[in-house]
């Protein structure tokens, strides 16, 4: 008969795991709104996920409204953006210093007082960028005409319906580059 032997086994030392490494989650980039104000307000929205659009919206009120009407127009376009948007997180506008007329310097300063509120009531970023900023960050040039300007973008691969739209994507590429604002 074959006699079975019992082989004691030494325990063994677990081996030493390293502590997982933890990859940080990549934070999507706050959506980046850019706004040419006044009653055609060009607009270019950098969304979180770094996608463009752009675009030009009328405020322009009808004649059965009243002038404040394109203002509140302006605040719930401002709401709905900020919801499709996932959030904005900032908000650049041209600054305009000089204006063609009396109308146009108190229309820009209606959108740009009901932009500067809906911002602070959400505590989002605001900032204005100067026209000359904007237009040399484009075109080389802080003093280049608005056909300049449509050209520079659309040599960027951008179809700008008008130049509106036009100096919204330029301020909007100024606000998310290196070379231009801190997105």
């Amino acid at each position: 008969m074959a006699s079975a032997t019992l082989i004691a086994l030494a325990p063994q030392a677990s081996p030493v795991l390293a502590p997982p490494t933890v990859l940080p989650t990549p934070v999507a980039a706050p959506a980046v709104l850019a706004l040419d104000l006044g009653t055609s307000t060009g607009w270019a929205l950098r969304t979180r996920d770094d996608h463009i659009t752009s675009g030009t919206i009328s405020f322009r009120p009808s004649r059965f409204e009243g002038g404040g009407m394109r203002y509140l127009r302006f605040a719930r376009w401002l709401a709905e953006l900020d919801t499709l948007s996932g959030g904005l997180g900032r908000v650049v506008f041209e600054e305009v210093r000089r204006h063609a007329g009396t109308d146009a310097a108190h229309i820009y300063g209606g959108f740009l007082a009901h932009l500067a509120a809906w911002c602070e009531s959400r505590s989002v970023a605001y900032e204005g960028v100067p026209v000359g900023t904007i237009k040399r960050f484009a075109t080389g040039k802080g003093n280049a005409d608005k056909a300049a300007v449509i050209a520079a973008i659309q040599a960027l691969g951008f179809r700008p319906a008008d130049d509106n739209e036009a100096d919204a994507l330029a301020l909007l590429l100024w606000a998310t580059s290196s070379k231009g604002g801190q997105a």
